[in-house]
């Protein structure tokens, strides 16, 4: 069996994501559940390390166009991902991703000096913050001055961890394998390679400029934990573009 399928094996996602009217399935003690959507890159980061420490667990997917009531009743803010066991509730994906560091510490993601944890943990919530901007791109509507802003901010993030993965001389930011570092921002790197079919094959990345963060993207690819939770170019186009058709990018351009 490959590592995708063993690592996928460990939870079952289903294909309907449970909307508005909908009702909750019922708990089952013992067993950790997290409440996700396919789509959303905050709750990829609780699939990925649910995934690399192959945590028995279950998903309920939650539309979030249409969030079911009681998805507010898991969370007041709606939002994703939600990880609940035995009625106890934790949201916020860097949050819930380090409770389960804790709880499951085989294999860490962190490194053990305090200092470096800490600067792991900063540079993950520094690129939440500059994430949003990717999504402007999906966003823009063709339109190329608000897809040029946004590639250029990205880009000064990125600016910042192509320099720190130069200085720590790794193949991943976590050392000789993947890291929480290397989980937490990688959601948004996946979500890259869609946005090439608005901005060119250079996209937001070109080699030139990040060839750290070039390489370190082909190495990631070939991770267990990222092939099973990996959604292709294609997937997440479909995506954006069915998702509101008032305020997506002009299907003409895909």
């Amino acid at each position: 069996m490959s590592n995708k399928a063993s690592l996928s094996s460990l939870y079952a996602i289903t294909a309907k994501h449970l909307s508005a009217g909908s009702a909750c399935p019922p708990t089952r003690k013992g067993v950790i559940r997290c409440y996700t959507n396919k789509y959303c890159p905050f709750a990829q980061r609780a699939h990925l390390i649910l995934a690399v420490k192959q945590v028995q667990h279950e998903f309920v997917l939650v539309n979030l166009k249409s969030k079911p009531e009681w998805l507010f009743e898991k969370n007041p803010l709606g939002k994703v991902p939600v990880l609940e066991l035995d009625g106890q509730l934790l949201n916020e994906s860097l949050m819930v991703c380090d409770c389960l560091e804790e709880m499951f510490p085989d294999p860490p993601l962190y490194p053990s000096n305090p200092w470096s944890r800490a600067k792991d943990r900063m540079l993950a919530q520094q690129w939440s913050k500059g994430s949003f901007a990717l999504h402007k791109i999906f966003f823009s509507q063709g339109d190329e001055k608000v897809m040029a802003a946004a590639v250029e901010e990205i880009q000064q993030s990125l600016d910042i961890y192509e320099e720190e993965l130069v200085k720590r001389n790794t193949a991943f930011f976590g050392g000789d394998k993947p890291g929480m570092l290397d989980y937490m921002i990688w959601p948004w790197a996946e979500r890259f390679q869609p946005a090439k079919l608005l901005l060119g094959e250079e996209g937001i990345l070109p080699p030139s400029r990040y060839p750290a963060l070039t390489r370190w993207m082909e190495r990631m690819m070939e991770d267990p934990a990222v092939l099973a939770t990996y959604l292709s170019p294609e997937e997440h186009t479909k995506f954006y573009t069915t998702f509101d058709s008032n305020i997506l990018v002009k299907k003409s351009v895909l």
